[in-house]
């Protein structure tokens, strides 16, 4: 791994506080920016903004459903990759855990220090939260591509009804008007749409 990895961690007791701090120290270019008790009082989100983690290790045992209002908050207004261990194998946690932002959901059976590879989980954890972000941007991307694609096509069928021409010369009228005021054509057609274009001359 390259470059400095800041974590907060979140463990369910001192003990397995250290041990997943042993355990997270021996990946390497890591920092323990805060380690927060699952008793404590405050905000775990203000906790999350105020220490701008690069990933946050929850550790839940047993599990705790009021946590993920927390960590769901957390997903929506300052995402992050979260690792979430669990002592019990619960579907219907998972499912929470993941529509909440979670990005890996790990079952820990062990009472003790036989914690899995944590590297592993941690790196799964940021490889999938990048992949969301991506898929995520890709969608809206291709949202926003079709709806463009929708003003554009409503706009050309404005122009060959009012002005009885073709799709082409359509088309071209709106490119034109584009390239005159360096606009994209979807804005140019959207201008159209609502009565407010900048040039009225007949196509």
């Amino acid at each position: 791994m390259s470059g400095r990895l800041n974590i907060l961690l979140v463990p369910s007791d001192p003990g397995r506080a250290r041990i997943l701090e042993q355990r997270l120290g021996a990946i390497g270019g890591v920092t323990i920016v805060e380690i927060v008790e699952l008793a404590a009082r405050g905000s775990l989100y203000d906790i999350v903004v105020a220490t701008a983690p690069d990933v946050m290790v929850v550790d839940i045992v047993p599990p705790a459903r009021d946590r993920l209002d927390e960590l769901r908050r957390i997903g929506a207004e300052h995402p992050l990759p979260i690792a979430l261990l669990v002592d019990r194998d619960d579907p219907s946690l998972m499912a929470e855990a993941i529509a909440a932002g979670v990005c890996s959901y790990t079952v820990v059976t062990a009472v003790t220090a036989t914690f899995p590879e944590v590297t592993s989980i941690v790196m799964a954890a940021i490889a999938m939260f990048h992949r969301q972000r991506q898929m995520a941007s890709d969608l809206r991307q291709a949202a926003d591509a079709l709806a463009e694609r929708e003003v554009i096509a409503r706009a050309k069928a404005l122009l060959m009804r009012e002005h009885n021409i073709d799709e082409p010369r359509a088309y071209r009228w709106l490119r034109r008007r584009a390239m005159n005021q360096s606009r994209r054509i979807a804005a140019v057609a959207a201008d159209l749409l609502a009565g407010t274009t900048r040039d009225t001359r007949k196509p």
